[in-house]
């Protein structure tokens, strides 16, 4: 492990007000909270913080702005799209900036802010602008002298709930199915990272979404976020988190209005390495499938099974590259992990290294905090067996599970073992063993011979405990609409 060191570069803070109906404003209560820097511990500014007044105001602006007759309502497909379009144009000229801004609140390595998530995030809203005057229904034959055809019309009120751990990202997933379909937006940001998805809500009142489309409220899940879930006027909820609180998520939208409810949840993805796999390949994409964002992937390649023909070799190589890892400032452009996201994570994550020391699993290398300030985990192996609590529960840091399998019937039996199934992986030569595996193992995405590949055309979403319904792809886009169906007398 190497640790990397450089003066953190100066960013600039944007809004850090609520944005309700086009307008920056504190909250009712007047209270604010603290933002901070997880690579130095201090804090960044503050923000106003949203409770349930706040988001009465903004569901009541998202109403009034979904209302017959109003702009939003009244505006052409092709027009929803140009605004998306332009947006992405903003959030691309202003990209170095979000970057930087995303690197401060977050802690992710400034090389992952710009090339990574940027490019993602720009794709996303290009992606949905092209869809938004796409939008088709049916025409259907039926039984009689009648015209069937259906609709896809607008869920109408949409409450968003996104995590922290790719603010940017997870706004652009959120925003732009629904702003496409014609909804309009309560978008609640995680309160550990809230600084870039108010910057975007600069651009999106540069870009000329009309009053209450898109309304930004920085808050805590118990206060805000509960408040979204229960509220009565909000006709769809979509959250991004872990699966504890995506189950009180539905609880609320069932005990209150029946709301639509999506979810993108936790996850425990098995990585498959099999002996005929190219050992380099190998080695590195299981590095980059856990580490990657500090191992705070909700699809992380946390669990990796393998093959006992190639079990040593690849262990080996595995703790030798995870000893390799850049470890430091997320602005220095050679590190390749930054700190946890906040104090909390940070404790959750050294309590499970500690919980499978305790439980017997071996420690191959890392487990202790990296530096004296900040957030800093050394990249952590441990061997483990499949009924150990780091090996069955997800601990969303840099902290990987490895397993030895003999034969694939026993491996694709214990893969399947987990309450979660959001992704999985395999890496082989052959493709029968691809195919069997992408076939067998029950989880929304199975990659084969890469891992993270992700692009705005192709739905993502779990399996299980790891979530309902799909983000991405037209598959996303359908979670924003209701299908109407016309019968006309001929």
């Amino acid at each position: 492990m190497v640790i990397a060191t450089k003066p953190e570069q100066k960013v600039k803070i944007g809004a850090t007000k609520l944005l309700i109906d086009n307008q920056w404003v504190e909250s009712i209560s007047g209270k604010r909270f603290e933002t901070i820097n997880p690579a130095t511990g201090e804090v960044i500014c503050d923000v106003a913080e949203a409770d349930a007044a706040d988001v009465d105001r903004a569901v009541a602006a998202a109403r009034k702005a979904f209302a017959r007759g109003s702009e939003w309502r009244e505006m052409s497909a092709t027009r929803r799209g140009e605004l998306l379009y332009k947006l992405a144009d903003l959030i691309e000229a202003n990209k170095e900036e979000l970057a930087r801004l995303e690197t401060l609140d977050n802690g992710k390595p400034i090389q992952e802010s710009l090339n990574s998530d940027l490019p993602l995030v720009i794709g996303c809203y290009r992606y949905y602008a092209g869809w938004a005057d796409k939008i088709q229904g049916k025409t259907i034959p039926i039984q009689g002298n009648y015209f069937c055809y259906t609709r896809h019309e607008p869920v109408g009120v949409v409450g968003q709930i996104i995590p922290w751990n790719f603010p940017l990202l997870m706004q652009a997933w959120k925003l732009a199915p629904a702003l496409a379909a014609g909804n309009t937006v309560v978008l609640k940001t995680a309160e550990q990272t809230p600084l870039s998805a108010l910057r975007v809500g600069e651009l999106i009142l540069e870009a000329g979404f009309p009053p209450g489309v898109v309304n930004i409220l920085s808050g805590f899940g118990p206060t805000a976020g509960a408040a979204i879930a229960r509220h009565m006027d909000i006709d769809k909820v979509a959250f991004t988190g872990s699966t504890e609180v995506g189950k009180l998520i539905m609880e609320a939208a069932a005990k209150s209005n029946l709301k639509r409810v999506t979810l993108e949840l936790g996850g425990k993805s098995p990585n498959i390495i099999f002996a005929d796999a190219d050992i380099d390949q190998a080695v590195e994409g299981a590095h980059n499938a856990l580490f990657f964002n500090q191992g705070q992937c909700c699809c992380a390649g946390s669990r990796v099974f393998v093959e006992a023909d190639f079990y040593d070799e690849f262990v080996a190589k595995t703790v030798a590259r995870a000893k390799k890892r850049i470890v430091g400032d997320p602005f220095d452009l050679n590190t390749g992990q930054g700190p946890q996201v906040s104090q909390e994570q940070f404790d959750r994550v050294m309590g499970y290294v500690e919980l499978g020391m305790r439980d017997g699993a071996n420690l191959l290398c890392g487990g202790k905090p990296v530096g004296d300030k900040g957030y800093f985990i050394q990249p952590t192996v441990f061997e483990v067996e499949d009924e150990m609590t780091i090996a069955r529960e997800e601990i969303f840091g840099p902290v990987m599970s490895i397993m030895k399998f003999n034969n694939i019937d026993e491996l694709i039996d214990r893969a399947n073992d987990s309450i979660y199934g959001l992704a999985a992986a395999v890496w082989t030569k052959d493709i029968n063993k691809a195919q069997t595996i992408a076939n067998n193992v029950r989880a929304g995405t199975v990659w084969v011979n890469c891992y993270d590949v992700f692009d705005a055309a192709a739905p993502f979403g779990g399996f299980k405990q790891s979530g309902m319904g799909r983000e991405l792809g037209e598959y996303g886009l359908q979670q924003y609409t209701e299908v109407k169906t016309i019968t006309v007398k001929l």
